[in-house]
């Protein structure tokens, strides 16, 4: 008898929220369009500037504070569903609050966040950096990832799922996640660091692997068989794409923007070097590879130019913004109120995959005789992060079917966790860094 009092009280407590938070968006805003856009993007940049300026002051790096944001003002927050009971994610008071109403559009943009991000970071890996560590690049990325692929692969048949759950969660938690770890590396300030060339290569290679996995399981779950002719088809194009970026793009494309900088005006600079970016990413996307490939070899060309360093600034600012509604819109579409469903087989998971893909890359590394502070620098910043290609990969296969819906709050959480784990293992990696070697800083 003594819990129907708190049980009313609290009936009244949603009640009374509710009806607050309707007649104050009424009153203030009666005729504004709520699902609008516009409405996303400010409660996207305010929210935003708040949550991650308390993360800069508690000194964590802002990639965490922007995820966290995302999930506090997401149409799938727990928050939400507690102070709108009677409706949830769908109700039309919810709607009305225009909390990232428009996911379409902010998927569109959150992309766009990708391209310019690897962009800005391609134009700080000249041809010639890349030429030294391509080999070894091939190399490490793919023992890494194939390593992984195979342990998580029987981890997740002996945690009881099946063949096809098993085998698209392999290959979504084998490729680690280049927007995150860039975000994290240029946060910290070691973009430009050896063993971060040799990171950024290693994710290049496993974007094209990510690309011929999505095709290969999507044959294997629709007709039974590998489909040896697409893997043949993705590697030629890949393959082609990279020789002619770097034979003909950088006799034909760094003259032409240190043409467009003789005529000193910013502007038309910053148009041209974007026209660059999208349109490489546009056509890696028509030939069937990764726009993030494309945006990628897309920097790589600007940074033969001249003008490379006033085209960074110019960008800068531009990738700033869309990297933090990639980030904070990535936070937003992940539902965690049923964390507590998936959570045992998350840790599980994120445990086997962090340890596999930190060993298979100390692997490689050790087959190529990389020095052995860079490979363990560069087989920790590897070793955690699942992101926007893990998402895909799950998303593909619940879409034609093949696999268990469950797959896909799942594989949000793991990237969630990791996302949160993946500065502190880069710390990690840092002291571990004086115990190897301490004569060289790469």
């Amino acid at each position: 008898m003594q819990n129907i009092p708190l049980q009313i009280d609290s009936g009244n407590i949603h009640n009374s929220l509710n009806n607050t938070v309707t007649s104050l968006i009424e009153q203030i805003t009666p005729e504004l369009p709520h699902t609008s856009f516009v409405t996303d993007l400010a409660f996207i940049m305010i929210i935003g500037a708040v949550v991650t300026l308390a993360f800069f002051k508690i000194k964590q790096p802002l990639i965490i504070g922007y995820l966290f944001a995302g999930m506090l003002i997401g149409p799938l927050s727990p928050l939400w569903s507690w102070i709108l009971p009677e409706g949830g994610p769908s109700s039309d008071v919810l709607e009305g609050v225009g909390i990232l109403s428009d996911i379409s559009a902010l998927n569109l943009f959150s992309e766009i966040g990708v391209i310019l991000l690897l962009f800005v970071i391609g134009i700080e890996f000249p041809y010639a950096k890349i030429r030294n560590i391509g080999r070894v690049a091939i190399g490490v990325g793919t023992i890494g990832l194939f390593s992984s692929l195979a342990v998580i692969f029987y981890t997740a048949v002996a945690l009881g799922l099946n063949f096809m759950d098993s085998l698209f969660i392999a290959a979504a938690l084998s490729i680690s996640s280049t927007a995150i770890i860039v975000k994290i590396l240029e946060e910290m300030g070691r973009i430009r660091k050896e063993s971060s060339i040799l990171v950024l290569g290693i994710l290049i290679v496993e974007d094209v692997i990510a690309v011929i996995l999505i095709s290969s399981l999507q044959s294997i779950a629709l007709v039974g068989t590998v489909s040896v002719e697409s893997i043949v088809v993705v590697v030629l194009v890949a393959t082609g794409l990279i020789v002619g970026t770097f034979t003909i793009g950088t006799r034909i494309i760094p003259p032409l923007i240190d043409r467009v900088a003789a005529a000193e005006h910013r502007e038309i600079l910053l148009l041209s070097v974007l026209g660059v970016c999208f349109g490489y990413a546009l056509f890696a996307n028509i030939v069937g590879l990764s726009v993030a490939i494309g945006a990628f070899l897309a920097g790589v060309l600007v940074a033969e130019s001249k003008s490379a360093e006033v085209a960074k600034l110019l960008s800068s600012p531009i990738k700033d913004m869309f990297v933090a509604i990639f980030f904070i819109s990535v936070g937003a579409l992940m539902d965690v109120s049923h964390i507590g469903d998936y959570i045992v087989i998350a840790i599980i998971l994120i445990a086997v995959a962090t340890g596999m893909k930190f060993g298979g890359n100390m692997i490689g590394n050790i087959i190529f005789r990389q020095k052995r502070v860079k490979s363990v620098r560069s087989a920790f910043a590897l070793a955690a992060p699942r992101g926007e290609f893990s998402i895909v990969i799950v998303k593909a296969g619940v879409d034609i079917g093949a696999v268990s819906s469950f797959l896909f709050p799942l594989i949000g959480i793991i990237s969630i966790i990791t996302a949160f784990i993946s500065p502190f293992l880069i710390k990690a990696g840092d002291k571990i860094v004086p115990l190897v070697e301490d004569k060289k800083n790469v």
